[in-house]
């Protein structure tokens, strides 16, 4: 293996990063509002937003990504003047605003059962006293509901942040030039595919430990007690 030119390489590579946290951040907070409309609607008791929610859920956790992102991104090509006429072909004729859509539904439909599950961890008997005391409506919700369904959700969640980093990798699919994208790029010109892809790799390796670590001290500000009692179950 030649160490100079690795060196090289992840130096190159690095100009990639900001654009795939972009991409990565952009996709899940646009994702994660998506996902709280859908989890509602699948516990709303008027059918029809269940079904739709129930649906969407099913085909964007059944289908693949990069399915997905070529369907949004060359299939929807095909419809370019009824696009035009709509007025959306400026969105979709773009890799960036595609590649962004296909992430943030993907994550949307992941983190609506995320955000569902969360939202069923919360104790009946705490809603139930909450309403004794006169809660009811967003106050209950904003008060007793939301908080301890993001302590229960934090964690499955920052899983799906790391996974949504590492499925930016397929933008480059459709000409994106993220780290992923400029390692493609860069394999075209040496033929070193090796050292690219281990430089790239470390990379993302790099980038997953720090955004793991901040996932961490966020569950430890929100549920410092729960953070340490799984530590010393460990230690057990």
């Amino acid at each position: 293996m030649d160490f100079d030119f690795l060196g090289e390489t992840f130096v190159r590579l690095l100009s990639g990063i900001p654009l795939t946290l972009e991409l990565a951040f952009s996709s899940v907070g646009l994702g994660i509002v998506l996902a709280v409309a859908l989890a509602l609607m699948l516990r709303a008791r008027f059918l029809p937003l269940g079904w739709f929610a129930d649906a969407f859920v099913f085909v964007f956790r059944g289908t693949p990504l990069l399915v997905q992102l070529f369907l949004i991104y060359y299939g929807l090509g095909q419809f370019r003047p009824e696009l035009q006429e709509m007025g959306l072909w400026w969105f979709f004729r773009a890799p960036y605003y595609c590649a962004l859509l296909a992430l943030t539904l993907n994550t949307a439909a992941y983190g609506a059962e995320i955000v569902r599950g969360g939202l069923q961890s919360v104790p009946a008997g705490q809603i139930e006293a909450a309403r004794a005391f006169g809660m009811s409506g967003f106050t209950l919700y904003r008060r007793i509901v939301a908080p301890i369904a993001l302590r229960q959700a934090l964690p499955a969640y920052g899983n799906e942040i790391i996974l949504m980093i590492k499925a930016t990798s397929l933008a480059s699919t459709i000409t994106i030039m993220e780290v992923t994208g400029l390692a493609h790029k860069l394999i075209s010109e040496t033929f070193r595919s090796f050292e690219v892809f281990f430089a790239a790799g470390a990379i993302y390796l790099i980038v997953n430990f720090a955004v793991t670590r901040l996932i961490w001290l966020a569950e430890h500000r929100i549920a410092p007690d729960l953070t340490l009692a799984e530590r010393t179950a460990e230690l057990h």
